[in-house]
């Protein structure tokens, strides 16, 4: 039987990060023509996998920055479909905006005219839940979905720069190729992404070290949300694919963005991730080192010194207003849409997801420490 993406050329960005190499690892699956790699370095793990999978596809590997037309008008020559799954994240502000906006904005805008300009018809942007929220006064969403009007001014940089990201994608949908052909785009707005080589958890499973094996409480018990596993989100991106290239399909998601999410539990990340390692002996800590309303005045002060400072000094705070919102709002959606339009259903359960993800970490754990005793040590 003839696989769906049989035969296409795809292109994806950001190919060598956490979540790009787990969509590139499931396109290895489809009987691709060609699978072009794109992004601005890669590891020698990266570039072992790609060498596997050369007997079975075409893997080509380019290597560049996404603020360079040149590069992506080259990038896209003879493709039929992108992914692009290439962004900086950043939650503290350690980016500059204008970087924040040269990257996320200014490089999806020149990659969708790339495709314009080589008539690529098909396109999938990876956006993020925080181009919804949650909003500076933390309101809470428990079943959101794609009809919900949520109230939400965006004041932190990285939620600005995805949100005006996808408006880009979506108001591409429909545009005119240079041969006369119709660009067809849709973007997935995933919840907050784990698994296996999650820098976010490694981050977390560092500080828990260093604190003793116990995670900080960074979030209340009832700050619920719906976290999604890595390979159910890549895999969420094979079936957007695989909708976008089919006529009838295509008519729903075109022009649409849909929520990804998975079977994972509803918790608080840090009872999240509690989950993950308690097996492993990791605990976490009961409750919050001060009560919200003071961590958040803390939060501000905190700002302002930092403003202040400013022209003398840059550091990166610890924590911020937008952090601490981020992670103490309930913010729950549904994947319901994505499953009745494009099919989408996880590949996962949640016991893969967790038995996957807690291997990794019992195999990180042992290296973590002796790289932190080092530190200590010098």
């Amino acid at each position: 039987m003839e696989k769906a993406l049989s035969g296409l050329c795809c292109l994806v960005t950001g190919a060598a990060g956490f979540l790009g190499k787990r969509i590139v690892l499931l396109l290895m699956e489809e009987d691709l023509a060609e699978i072009r790699v794109m992004d601005r370095s890669f590891s020698t793990d990266f570039l072992s996998m790609c060498e596997k999978f050369k007997k079975t596809a075409s893997v080509k590997l380019l290597q560049g920055d996404i603020r360079d037309e040149e590069f992506l008008l080259s990038c896209c020559r003879e493709v039929d479909l992108v992914i692009h799954a290439a962004s900086v994240i950043d939650t503290l502000g350690q980016i500059s905006k204008d970087v924040l906006m040269a990257i996320n904005v200014t490089g999806t805008q020149n990659l969708l005219e790339a495709c314009v300009h080589n008539n690529v018809p098909y396109f999938i942007y990876t956006s993020s839940v925080e181009v919804v929220g949650p909003n500076s006064r933390g309101d809470p969403v428990f079943d959101g979905n794609e009809n919900m009007v949520y109230e939400s001014k965006l004041n932190f940089p990285y939620g600005q720069s995805k949100m005006l990201a996808e408006q880009s994608v979506l108001k591409a949908n429909g545009r005119v190729l240079k041969d006369g052909g119709t660009l067809i785009t849709c973007s997935l707005r995933p919840m907050y992404i784990y698994g296996e080589g999650s820098q976010f958890l490694q981050l977390h499973l560092d500080q828990a070290i260093l604190n003793n094996d116990v995670f900080h409480r960074q979030s209340r018990k009832e700050a619920l949300v719906n976290p999604v596993y890595v390979g159910n989100v890549a895999w969420a991106h094979i079936q957007a694919a695989r909708a976008l290239t089919d006529s009838e399909r295509a008519k729903k998601i075109a022009g649409n963005f849909y929520y990804i999410s998975d079977d994972t539990p509803h918790l608080s990340y840090s009872d999240f991730n509690h989950t993950l390692g308690k097996e492993l002996g990791l605990g976490v800590e009961p409750r919050l080192v001060l009560p919200f309303p003071l961590l958040y005045f803390v939060a501000f002060l905190m700002e302002i010194l930092s403003f202040v400072l400013k022209p003398v000094v840059t550091f990166v705070l610890p924590f911020n207003r937008h952090l601490l919102i981020l992670v103490n709002t309930p913010f729950i959606f549904s994947y319901k849409k994505a499953q009745r339009d494009m099919e989408y259903t996880p590949r996962y359960s949640w016991m893969e997801c967790k038995n996957f993800t807690a291997t990794w970490i019992a195999s990180a754990l042992p290296v973590r420490k002796e790289v932190l005793n080092k530190k200590k040590q010098n």
